[in-house]
């Protein structure tokens, strides 16, 4: 296999990744509260809104880290 195989399946697994991520955090954006927890940044003026959802944020890192350690470890 040369280098272009395997950079082209490098993409490819990358693209269905973040295919699924977005998948889910839409699905969790509708099912839950995530983006709206209290610590999520957000700044109205008028012409602009600025968000940045840092407990959310962080929520998703803990969980996804638990998950990761989990599934390493079997």
């Amino acid at each position: 296999m040369n280098h272009l195989d395997a950079l082209s399946r490098l993409l490819i697994i990358a693209g269905g990744t973040l295919l699924c991520a977005g998948g889910l955090l839409w699905l969790l954006r509708r099912l839950g509260p995530f983006g709206r927890l209290p610590g999520d940044i957000v700044i109205q003026r008028p012409n602009f809104t600025f968000y940045f959802p840092l407990m959310t944020s962080l929520i998703l890192s803990l969980v996804l880290t638990l998950v990761i350690n989990l599934l390493i470890r079997r």
